[in-house]
């Protein structure tokens, strides 16, 4: 159930208070795909005229999260295989970029920083909390990133990131994969602490594909159902 009182007495603007709170209910799966979104029934959740709903919806659809469709108003966007194969992809080229940079610049602290993110990555998977086994998947490849010593990179990454979290919280939603992605984050640590950089780009390599194709499943799946 969307938490519709957060951050309700932020300082931000009150539509961008809302297009934050609709925004994550997105990306976290709370609002599903295909979900319609009733101006006056989000108004009325969140304690807020329809206006700020309004414009919260016109952002949305602005980075493809909703569409417009003819009759029926604004709905949650679908995933589609074109979306996200277009971030899967970029993502998969910054990712072995950055785990052949963090093999040549990693500090031990960062090292020792990766294997506990490893680790507590475990530890959020045994708990079989969703949300604590993403932010636990975000915080390991943060690490990797920030040990590359590009702001630039982290720049572009960061751009990105939201934009991943749709799809990284779609495949862990899976925990028929959970062990996979285990061995996966193993394998990847094991690489960069060696600073072995042909290993640590093929086990990013095998990561991102992996996830490419389970994701492809749960579309395909979801498009069946459709039907």
């Amino acid at each position: 159930m969307i938490d519709y009182s957060t951050n309700m007495n932020s300082i931000l603007p009150l539509r961008d208070v809302v297009f934050n709170t609709l925004r994550q209910a997105i990306l976290t799966g709370e609002l599903k795909p295909g979900e319609r979104l009733l101006e006056i029934h989000l108004a009325d959740k969140l304690g807020v005229s329809r206006t700020p709903v309004r414009e919260a919806i016109r952002q949305l659809e602005q980075e493809g999260l909703v569409v417009m469709m003819p009759r029926k108003g604004a709905q949650v966007a679908h995933i589609t295989e074109k979306s996200m194969s277009d971030v899967l992809e970029i993502r998969l080229a910054l990712d072995e970029f950055a785990a052949e940079l963090a093999c040549q610049r990693i500090t031990d602290s960062e090292i020792n920083d990766l294997t506990d993110a490893c680790t507590n990555f475990e530890k959020a998977v045994s708990d079989g909390d969703i949300r604590g086994i993403t932010t636990a998947d975000v915080d390991f490849h943060d690490i990797i990133f920030k040990a590359c010593r590009n702001p630039r990179l982290s720049q572009i990454v960061n751009n990105l990131a939201e934009q991943m979290y749709r799809y990284r919280f779609e495949y862990i939603k899976d925990a028929s994969g959970w062990q996979s992605l285990i061995t996966e984050h193993r394998m990847i640590t094991d690489a960069i602490v060696k600073r072995d950089v042909e290993m640590a780009k093929s086990a990013i390599h095998v990561h991102i594909k992996n996830q490419e194709n389970s994701i492809l499943r749960l579309i395909r799946n979801d498009h069946s159902n459709l039907e």
